[in-house]
């Protein structure tokens, strides 16, 4: 384990999207990161969500210890493992951990200086707390499910790229290695809330200024960044498929604007931007794409295409700078960011429930009766 965060101990607790995402990251980054998982049934699959756990992207570069948490055993030694680490990240609606005996005050009485990392849609605490919800419930509550789409339809249905994994798990990362640093001055650990909700809103943070100041329109569609103005849209091409073009400011468009062989004009003039629109979206039409890219690709006409799922890997950029890797036979997004001394690195592929079980509770200090013990009591 080579990345920056290489020698630290993250326990997580097995969920669904933002927690396992944010353990991914850390890994990546050179933590040592265990999982624990539900204890695995004989014959179900290897992987819950996805069968074969070479699929599971998510999964990657931890070791898993499975344990029933439902028996006092199980809880304990949870515990043990916890006692031994830095920092703990844990999805569950508020409350569920401290059903488990698990919950920040048992957790941090083991350890004090561990950096207890909480991720959920609504916060620990408000009047939604405790209500189910996916993505789309929590960007609609921030405003920031409003600001997408056009005028005179509702609102699209995005992926779930920026509550789930951008307000959710990046930001519960971030907040981790902060816990982190504060712990190595302070000597205390604390409990971390990672709220979708708060992290979107800070997400939004350049539209609230926008909005503020006067220079953002409520209407859907009638922004800068909103698809309003037609030099920041996409277009379709003569062979179905699409460009980008985000030729903001004056002299990118101007370069647009040249090699297409428009008139520049004003652009950030809005009386013009339906006639421009027309005009781009008529233009775009007259070629297939690869024309397009031929044409403008890789100049600051602030030009590029937009590429389905298995495009984007073998893109040159893409190929140049090694943004995806295979593993195990499963093309994958590589770690990042980029370290030049300390680069972080995919540890090994997503393991199945239980895989390191005797290896995890050897380093707890277990013997082999200890661990046949467990297994014939169905802890492990």
């Amino acid at each position: 384990m080579s990345g920056p965060l290489s020698g630290l101990k993250i326990v997580e607790m097995a969920g669904l999207g933002p927690a396992p995402f944010c353990g991914m990251v850390l890994s990546d980054m050179g933590a040592d990161v265990v999982r624990i998982d539900p204890r695995r049934r004989p014959g179900s699959p290897a992987s819950p969500y996805y069968g074969d756990v070479r699929f599971d992207i998510l999964g990657r570069g931890r070791r898993s210890l499975a344990l029933d948490l439902k028996q006092p055993r199980g809880v304990e030694l949870a515990l043990s493992l916890i006692a031994r680490s830095d920092a703990l990240i844990e999805g569950f609606r508020p409350g569920v951990m401290e059903r488990l005996g698990l919950g920040p005050d048992v957790c941090l009485s083991r350890q004090p200086r561990l950096v207890y990392g909480r991720v959920t849609g609504w916060g620990q605490t408000g009047p939604l707390a405790q209500a189910a919800g996916h993505d789309l419930n929590y960007i609609a509550l921030t405003g920031a499910l409003w600001g997408m789409g056009d005028a005179d339809r509702p609102p699209p249905v995005p992926l779930n790229l920026v509550g789930d994994f951008g307000g959710g798990a990046m930001m519960l990362a971030f907040g981790v290695v902060c816990g982190l640093l504060e712990t190595q001055r302070s000597g205390k650990g604390q409990v971390l809330d990672a709220a979708m909700t708060d992290g979107v809103t800070l997400l939004s943070s350049m539209m609230y200024a926008f909005l503020a100041s006067g220079g953002w329109h409520p209407r859907r569609a009638d922004n800068l960044l909103d698809g309003g103005a037609p030099f920041y849209d996409t277009y379709a091409c003569a062979d179905g498929k699409f460009v980008a073009i985000a030729a903001i400011e004056p002299q990118f468009f101007a370069l647009l604007a040249s090699k297409l062989g428009i008139d520049a004009g004003s652009h950030t003039d809005r009386a013009t931007w339906p006639a421009m629109r027309t005009q781009l979206t008529a233009l775009f039409l007259t070629q297939p794409r690869q024309y397009w890219c031929e044409r403008l690709e890789g100049t600051d006409a602030c030009f590029a295409p937009v590429l389905d799922w298995d495009e984007a890997p073998e893109h040159p950029h893409n190929v140049a700078r090694g943004t995806f890797v295979e593993l195990d036979g499963v093309r994958q997004p590589a770690p990042t960011p980029r370290f030049a001394r300390t680069p972080g690195a995919i540890a090994r592929g997503a393991a199945a429930p239980g895989t390191h079980n005797y290896e995890i509770l050897a380093e707890l200090g277990l013997v082999d009766t200890d661990l046949a013990a467990l297994r014939d009591a169905g802890v492990i």
